[in-house]
């Protein structure tokens, strides 16, 4: 398989997953249950879900002891950010798109579960150049 067309189908599983979670909880919970709730949910669609990866943070060169946290990583190609607020900020973006350039990963979505309307709260992320 191509490698677009995968992260085409890990996308809509992405998605479908989301909706599904988010029609079964609705708005107005914490986090951290969308996240356990959605890592069910793509489980279920047999995909590989690693949550609260840690990612180093390194300054001038040396690992210093302190990490990043991405909430979700789905065959280790896509990072999920969740949130549950009541408005996404410029920084929520800016942290997906920083955590993709620190992994040299492509594709991330940025989810806000607190929305009376999903696609209100998605927001999908490429790591500054197409996926091919």
């Amino acid at each position: 398989m191509v490698l677009k067309e995968r992260y085409e189908e890990i996308g809509k599983h992405i998605l479908d997953a989301s909706i599904e979670v988010h029609r079964e909880l609705g708005p107005g919970l914490l986090e951290s249950v969308y996240e356990i709730c959605l890592c069910e949910e793509l489980r279920n669609r047999n995909l590989e879900v690693k949550s609260q990866v840690e990612l180093p943070v390194f300054y001038k060169g040396q690992k210093l002891d302190k990490f990043f946290k991405i909430d979700i990583l789905v065959e280790n190609l896509i990072i999920i950010e969740l949130k549950s607020c009541e408005l996404l900020h410029k920084v929520d973006e800016v942290q997906l798109v920083t955590y993709l350039k620190l992994t040299d990963l492509r594709l991330g979505y940025l989810i806000n579960f607190n929305v009376a309307l999903l696609k209100e709260g998605i927001k999908r992320k490429v790591n500054n150049y197409f996926i091919s």
